[in-house]
């Protein structure tokens, strides 16, 4: 029986597959600047999307990476990012 290849970009890492990630959540909006209370009223937090593989999830966070050692199991580009922050999560076609 042939094995289906699959349609998502993805990673093979020591023998275990990780797949490409576009990930959009929200991060908080700074500013030290004066302001009027309809300037601050105005004031939203950032919306940011990041390309990357899925390292892992658990119940609190969620591990990407970006980078990878094509000859050992080293990742670089890490990032986590805590769920509750995370808008959507979306696996990339190939």
């Amino acid at each position: 029986m042939k094995r289906k290849k699959s349609q998502y970009k993805h990673a093979v890492i020591a023998n275990k597959r990780y797949y490409f990630y576009s990930i959009r959540w929200v991060d908080i909006m700074g500013d030290s600047s004066h302001a009027s209370k309809d300037e601050f009223n105005k004031m939203e937090p950032a919306f940011i999307t990041t390309h990357a593989y899925l390292f892992k999830r658990d119940n609190k966070y969620v591990y990407t990476f970006a980078s990878f050692d094509e000859n050992e199991a080293v990742f670089s580009d890490r990032n986590i990012f805590p769920k509750g922050c995370i808008v959507s999560m979306k696996r990339v076609l190939v």
